[in-house]
């Protein structure tokens, strides 16, 4: 059953009743102050906000769902606000990772069980993003997003910062002792001093790129500042185009089509996006019921040249590529590589939707025939290492580092990191691997970004700033370095990362895509009859026991796997 049903809003089953369910329905939320005319059969938009001072990405959302409703009642619509599970990237232990998959839960059954035609989702921090879009795709209404937009450009001591990007540098600074703690707490203030996620192409701004590009937002919605009053100008219109899509019966699985997922690959590779984006857009595709696998990533966008001159991967901010022109100009550069005739929310084709989009710094935006750099999509990984893949983000890493075989250094667990890492006696050099086991999605749980291992700090007093480092975990978008990431199986559950040792040769060969652990298959046999799996802590009730139950693999997009496909948006039987 879509937002239409013979004819009929699909409210109209709760609004429209002249019996005691609609009385019940109607008076009751009548004590908001609704008169009776927004019972008359127009259409209601349900407005999903991850608002809460808990999540500082999102803290201005109430503002953005004000806007939304003007253009809700400007259209002709009823607009109903609600609020979901919000997820603090910042904040939330142990990851937000480890929710991602209740809150789209949460978004699925309130748009399900509610009387809505339509959804305006509004996100921004990480995983707001790909948990109300795979909740709202396994409902299936006419739904729109807006993201929340990044902070304006940090400024520290003469120059811009990056959210997130300079932090790892800062950190490293303190640990070698280059910066004073002094420096470090004035950085904080000066890099976060507005309202908005992150401002390099961390994982928040490569999802509102990864919704734009797939058609679920206005054109340009990705990058204009949260600060910007074109943010808010954006959210009075996407109430203006809610209540048409629902009219035109515009639902969300028209827009999420193939092409559009093949757009989006080919686009992050371009925007230098976040590592993250594999999971999100594997998991959104489970959920409509596309076919998307590891591989689409590698095959679509490896080849792609990077064109945005963004950290990590750059040197500029989400501002300036906001004043540059955006994501359209990157659409456009790609046109030759693209579905431009995939559908979005705006009715038009993507194409139409970019046509005539000009860029107004090519130092921010390069073009298709001299791009930044010649190849930048993910790549994914094979080999007895990761049989089931893994990734590296080669735009972020160190060029000299992308063929290496050295000596395996094995942590294992975090705390096992933690406590060792700084130690002056470790045996450790330049060449050697870092190992990282048990922080894959069973493991941990919930898959952290902990991939991008801190070096040690005599190694950082020596000038070195990357080595190779592999993890059945995850890395935060805003970071950098020759980092090999979503081992799977992960070492959890009896992967080859498990059995690896101290001293272990391990080869890196992204050119290749090889992962390779230079131990026999004999040894590895022996290895794993001695081993023992772990139990990862706080597991045994709740939401964490049900999600270690059923979670997926990172090649599967850590889904729940009784939540791929989609429901709709049917609700057989009524209350009371």
């Amino acid at each position: 059953m879509s937002s239409k049903s013979n004819g009929n809003l699909r409210s109209r089953e709760w609004f429209g009743r002249t019996d005691q369910l609609g009385f019940i329905h109607r008076s009751w939320i009548k004590n908001q102050g609704h008169p009776d005319q927004m019972f008359d059969g127009r259409p209601v938009i349900g407005i999903c906000n991850t608002w809460s001072d808990l999540t500082p990405c999102n803290a201005h959302f109430r503002i953005l769902a004000e806007q939304v409703k003007r253009g809700v009642y400007e259209a002709g619509g009823y607009p109903l606000e609600f609020p979901v599970m919000s997820l603090g990237e910042a904040i939330m232990r142990p990851t937000t990772m480890l929710y991602r998959n209740l809150a789209s839960m949460d978004v699925e059954e309130s748009i399900r069980a509610n009387p809505l035609d339509g959804v305006v989702l509004l996100a921004g921090c990480d995983k707001t993003t790909p948990s109300t879009i795979m909740g709202a795709a396994s409902v299936d209404l006419p739904t729109i997003v807006i993201s929340g937009g990044p902070m304006l450009n940090g400024k520290f001591q003469g120059r811009d910062i990056g959210s997130g990007t300079d932090v790892w540098k800062f950190s490293d600074d303190v640990r070698a002792g280059r910066m004073t703690q002094y420096e470090y707490a004035e950085a904080e203030s000066c890099m976060s001093r507005s309202d908005g996620h992150c401002n390099t192409m961390g994982t928040a701004s490569t999802m509102a790129c990864m919704v734009e590009s797939l058609g679920l937002t206005l054109p340009s919605g990705a990058a204009i500042p949260a600060s910007d009053s074109r943010r808010r100008r954006l959210s009075h219109i996407v109430g203006n185009r809610i209540v048409e899509m629902v009219h035109e019966d515009l639902t969300i699985s028209k827009v999420l089509t193939r092409q559009a997922f093949e757009n989006a690959i080919r686009v992050n590779a371009a925007i230098g996006g976040s590592s993250n984006f594999l999971l999100h857009l594997l998991a959104i595709a489970g959920r409509v019921g596309v076919d998307l696998c590891l591989e689409d990533f590698d095959t679509l966008g490896s080849h792609m040249p990077l064109l945005v001159n963004l950290m990590p991967s750059g040197q500029f901010l989400m501002e300036d590529f906001y004043y540059a022109g955006g994501l359209p100009v990157v659409i456009q550069e790609l046109r030759d590589h693209l579905h431009m005739d995939a559908i979005t929310v705006t009715g038009k084709s993507i194409g139409e939707n970019t046509e005539g989009a000009k860029c107004w710094n090519r130092d921010v935006i390069a073009t298709f025939d001299e791009p930044v750099q010649k190849e930048a999509g993910i790549v994914v990984l094979r080999g007895n290492l990761c049989e089931r893949g893994a990734i590296v983000k080669p735009s972020a890493a160190s060029p000299e580092l992308l063929h290496h075989r050295g000596r395996a250094v094995v942590f294992e667990s975090i705390e096992d990191y933690h406590s060792r890492i700084d130690d002056d006696n470790l045996d450790i050099d330049e060449t050697c691997v870092l190992v990282l086991k048990y922080v894959g999605p069973k493991g941990y749980p919930g898959m952290p970004e902990v991939g991008n291992m801190h070096l040690p700090p005599k190694l950082i007093k020596k000038g070195i700033t990357d080595m190779v480092r592999i993890s059945d975990g995850r890395m935060s978008g805003t970071a950098f370095g020759t980092v090999v990431l979503h081992v799977a199986p992960e070492s959890a559950i009896g992967g080859p990362l498990a059995l690896v040792e101290n001293g272990d040769m391990i080869e890196l060969d992204v050119p290749n895509r090889r992962l390779h652990l230079d131990v026999s298959d004999d040894e590895l046999a022996r290895r794993r009859a001695a081993w023992q799996p772990p139990t990862a802590p706080h597991t045994e009730r709740g939401y964490a026991r049900l999600y270690v139950e059923h979670v997926t693999q990172a090649d599967q997009g850590v889904d729940l796997e009784f939540l791929r496909g989609k429901s709709g948006a049917f609700i057989p039987r009524d209350s009371h």
